[in-house]
């Protein structure tokens, strides 16, 4: 995974299996481009499928953590492609077919749903400013620090856009709708406390103190974990907050209690009665859909 050949990202895999990712642009202060936004998705679904990584910390390189997205490109910064006339149908019917693939889905997006599908536990170091898509792009991960010095803003419409990223699925989750709106139609940048308060950051830390934290976080969600197990609580919480009725959750919850009693649940089993560490064998790659 380390040796990936990424232009906008650094890597670096640990022997605890922690993958840390960096934006890497620190001159554009990690400026969000079309390059960035191919990398990061192409990143996660390669985690998706990368048994020897067990965690996921994004941070970036120098002073910000992510500034946005780039406009100092050509034609349409965001790539999109503006001799369409897309449509509601077009998109609910043919979203991965072209040209509306390439020409209208929002890239962020892309990022934050192969963020969500990736399987395994992924934790925002957010170590300055963060705005526009440097702030949704966090929203799809798991945990989000920040360090002293970091600044929040969905300021888009400074910029007469809208949230995206499916930051408008995300947002009201974490923080609440009130909240979420509030701080979409002002524009307004967060301070690092002002998340804390506002519930979109766990904690806030000295900048020397962010990436340990993290770390810490990160080891405390996988060491003597079962990698099965963690995906598959992982998918039960995020598809259990979206139900509308608790027998779909039962039914997911019965799948999985099942796959993982007669896989590392019996090595967890064994390891509580021993009075041992466990030595799961499951392998996060291998798990079951619970769909």
């Amino acid at each position: 995974m380390s040796d990936q050949p990424f232009e906008t990202l650094h890597l670096a895999l640990d022997e605890d299996g922690i993958l840390t990712v960096t934006l890497n642009r620190p001159d554009a202060l990690n400026a969000f481009d079309l390059t960035m936004a191919a990398e990061l998705e192409t990143l996660f679904v390669a985690v998706r499928g990368d048994d020897d990584v067990r965690a996921v910390v994004v941070t970036g390189a120098g002073r910000a953590f992510c500034a946005g997205m780039d406009l100092s490109a050509e034609g349409n910064v965001f790539g999109l492609d503006e001799s369409l006339e897309p449509t509601p149908a077009d998109l609910r019917d043919h979203l991965t077919d072209e040209p509306f693939d390439s020409g209208v889905r929002d890239t962020g997006g892309r990022v934050t749903l192969a963020i969500r599908a990736c399987r395994k536990p992924v934790i925002a170091a957010i170590n300055g400013a963060a705005v526009g898509i440097g702030a949704t792009m966090t929203l799809a991960m798991d945990v989000r620090l920040a360090s002293e010095s970091a600044r929040i803003g969905f300021v888009f419409g400074r910029l007469g856009i809208v949230p995206e990223a499916t930051s408008s699925f995300y947002l009201p989750r974490i923080v609440g709708l009130p909240t979420a709106l509030e701080w979409v139609y002002s524009s307004r940048i967060l301070t690092a406390e002002e998340a804390l308060a506002g519930r979109l950051v766990r904690s806030v830390h000295p900048g020397e103190e962010l990436l340990p934290a993290a770390y810490a976080l990160a080891r405390e969600f996988t060491r003597d974990r079962s990698p099965v197990a963690v995906a598959m609580a992982r998918e039960l919480l995020y598809a259990g907050a979206g139900d509308t009725d608790p027998l779909e959750t039962h039914r997911r919850d019965s799948l999985a209690m099942w796959h993982a009693s007669v896989g590392d649940g019996k090595e967890g089993v064994a390891a509580f009665l021993e009075k041992r560490p466990p030595r799961f064998t499951g392998r996060a790659s291998r798990t079951p859909d619970l769909d």
